[in-house]
């Protein structure tokens, strides 16, 4: 069973996430926040395997929960829940921890398979919207002038670095192993070792690394 704690100031949305995830047999709606300081209390009492964070909340905000809930909770996984799908604060909500980020009006089905792609331990943020984040954030991403070079990155093969520059790209799994003439399967288990080695959560997390760490630069 999947529990899922939902965090969002507007009551209708709550609910309506409610009877959806209610529908399912291995979800369960565990709790409903309606505010980010209530968020915080909820997920260290009820320890959820999946938050739905709304980012515009009265007081705490959706980011600063959802910083404080990985660091308090970090079993737990935060979905972002965001107006457009290049609202200013999905990046900041990522680079808090955030496993992805879903439009509210997305489809029901679509809700679903989110929550339980990141119970499952994955991102939720497709390689097409990665590209798309990175585009417009690139500008407030430090550049090798003002950021010193991770040393994590010394822990990586030569091979893993390469898979992670293309991951860093926005590429998927498939179109990586088309550039770099690799299997699928390769990929997939280069960037795995890659996630162990760097401490990192999921994919976008390495995304983010791999342009913090300098080990791709900003266009």
């Amino acid at each position: 069973m999947i529990r899922v704690l939902i965090a969002d100031d507007e009551a209708l949305l709550r609910m309506a996430f409610g009877m959806v995830l209610d529908a399912e047999p291995d979800l369960a709606p565990v709790g409903e926040a309606e505010d980010g300081a209530t968020a915080i209390r909820l997920a260290a009492d009820l320890r959820p395997d999946v938050v739905l964070m709304d980012v515009r909340m009265p007081g705490t905000d959706g980011i600063e929960a959802t910083r404080q809930i990985i660091r308090a909770c970090p079993q737990t996984r935060v979905l972002i829940l965001t107006t457009f799908d290049l609202d200013e604060y999905a990046f900041a909500g990522l680079k808090a921890g955030a496993s992805g980020f879903l439009l509210k009006n997305t489809r029901p089905e679509e809700l679903l398979t989110a929550i339980r792609t990141v119970a499952a331990g994955e991102a939720v943020v497709s390689p097409r919207i990665t590209r798309r984040l990175l585009e417009k954030f690139r500008p407030h991403i430090p550049d090798a002038t003002t950021t010193a070079r991770d040393e994590r990155l010394s822990r990586l093969s030569t091979r893993e670095r390469e898979v992670l520059v293309q991951v860093g790209a926005g590429l998927s799994n498939a179109e990586i192993a088309t550039t770099l003439h690799l299997a699928e399967a390769t990929v997939k288990s280069h960037l795995g070792r890659i996630l162990h080695k760097l401490e990192l959560r999921d994919r976008v997390q390495a995304v983010i690394f791999a342009y913090e760490s300098r080990l791709i630069h900003p266009a």
